[in-house]
């Protein structure tokens, strides 16, 4: 008896502990200060091709992302020059009316060839950017591209149940320059497609050595198309272009971060890595330069 007596005093003490110490409980609220908005530069010059830059800020991380947000992350009025070392050309503002929303870049002013500037191989291209009393500067080159041996199509390397039994992967073979530094950043097209950036390399481990059966995939727009499972291939019927870019190790090194970064989103085993850009002053982005070579290969219906 004197055992049951003692379990039910122990039981009143626990609820009644338990009753106080949720009455002492207190709704903390914490404010967390948001970042002060950073200059983002996307931009590029490429073999025969005039230079184009986007130029938007950061968007807050909790903030709403929207058309109309991603259309004020333009920003406007900058002064921006591209110099070769010898010739220096001043960037006019262009705004466009995709049909959804409204986008702004800056390139050459086509309606003065006096301003003309098309990307050359070998050449070194500094971006120097005047906003709100803010200087940004980037350089980069265009490398004399060194391009692809052969290509065909076969049976994709990795397969599973969503592979479809038609799926087609590109493959190459490549000889690396026996110099050391070069690297690649590749694109693909399908049909009438744009084109989509699909993979990156250096040749830091193979440098000068002939590397064969690469495994190229497919780019797609993985904004709009979270399973990337059969997007990764080619089917009968597509006409492919390849769009093969040296670069220099500024841009290979902001990719590869980027990339790395981007598919380690959601990942709690993931490494944290910084994004490295290749602009000055704080800014975020990437100033590239690409050697280019297209490759166009079709696969029968």
């Amino acid at each position: 008896m004197k055992r049951f007596s003692f379990s039910i005093h122990s039981l009143a003490f626990v609820i009644v502990f338990a009753f106080l110490l949720a009455s002492c409980e207190k709704e903390v609220h914490i404010n967390l200060a948001g970042s002060p908005p950073k200059v983002v530069v996307n931009g590029s010059i490429e073999t025969g091709f005039p230079p184009y830059i986007f130029f938007t800020s950061t968007i807050g991380f909790f903030s709403t992302v929207d058309l109309a947000t991603l259309q004020n992350s333009f920003l406007h009025g900058a002064t921006m020059t591209v110099s070769d070392g010898s010739t220096t050309v001043t960037l006019k503002e262009y705004s466009l009316d995709t049909g959804v929303n409204r986008i702004s870049f800056y390139s050459v002013d086509t309606a003065n060839l006096g301003n003309l500037m098309l990307g050359q191989v070998g050449k070194m291209y500094t971006l120097t950017i005047l906003y709100n009393g803010t200087t940004y500067t980037a350089v980069t080159k265009i490398p004399n591209p060194k391009g692809i041996d052969t290509l065909w199509f076969d049976v994709p390397v990795f397969q599973n149940s969503k592979t479809p039994d038609s799926a087609k992967q590109l493959f190459a073979n490549y000889t690396d320059p026996d110099t050391p530094g070069n690297y690649v950043r590749y694109f693909t097209r399908r049909n009438h497609e744009s084109f989509y950036q699909s993979g990156i390399f250096s040749d830091e481990v193979v440098n000068g050595k002939r590397i064969s059966n690469i495994g190229l995939y497919a780019g797609y727009d993985n904004t709009n198309n979270a399973n990337g499972d059969s997007l990764r291939y080619f089917y009968p019927g597509d006409s492919v272009v390849v769009k093969w870019c040296e670069i220099d190790k500024g841009v290979y090194t902001f990719w590869n971060t980027y990339d790395y970064a981007n598919n380690a989103l959601g990942n709690p085993f993931a490494s944290p890595i910084n994004v490295t850009s290749n602009v000055s002053n704080g800014a975020l982005g990437v100033w590239a330069g690409y050697g280019s070579i297209y490759y166009t290969i079709a696969l029968p219906k």
